[in-house]
């Protein structure tokens, strides 16, 4: 067994549309980034790529490449559960955290699951999507972006 850990933020932005765990919410700002920037996948791929000394996104997607701009994470998370299945293992769970005050997450939080469990091969109680704000505190809480936290259990098949 092994455990990975993920971390990501993305600054909001106007002109862009707001997509976390493959889902897109309406609200009136998105994530800026090179990809779709769904910072919830982007923890998630680092978790599992951590968990298997891989590196990070940046080392296997980086974001001066352009044929990853636009580009979707749930096709990125795609290619790095192939990395682990190159390297011998299977995901036994995952449990994360989107940090957001606004807008409110909780009725996307099934499909994130259902996209991510898909996507990943797995079911969709091993994986784990939880929200909160931060009592208006630092930039989440400013409505200034979003980030999320993953950790993850892998096993060799």
């Amino acid at each position: 067994m092994r455990i990975g850990l993920g971390f990501d933020v993305h600054k909001l932005a106007s002109g862009r549309k707001l997509v976390l765990g493959g889902v897109i919410i309406p609200y009136e700002k998105g994530l800026l980034g090179h990809s779709d920037a769904d910072v919830l996948v982007h923890a998630i791929n680092d978790a599992l790529l951590g968990a298997c000394a891989l590196g990070d996104i940046g080392k296997h997607f980086p974001d001066h490449d352009p044929k990853y701009k636009g580009i979707s994470s749930l096709v990125l998370l795609e290619e790095v559960r192939k990395l682990l299945a190159d390297a011998g293992y299977k995901v036994v769970n995952i449990d994360s955290v989107i940090c957001a005050q606004k807008p409110k997450l909780a009725p996307y939080i099934d499909k994130m699951r259902t996209n991510i469990a898909n996507t990943l091969g797995v079911t969709k109680n091993k994986i784990s999507i939880k929200a909160t704000t931060t009592e208006e505190l630092g930039f989440e809480g400013r409505g200034e972006g979003i980030s999320a936290q993953a950790i993850c259990m892998i096993e060799k098949v």
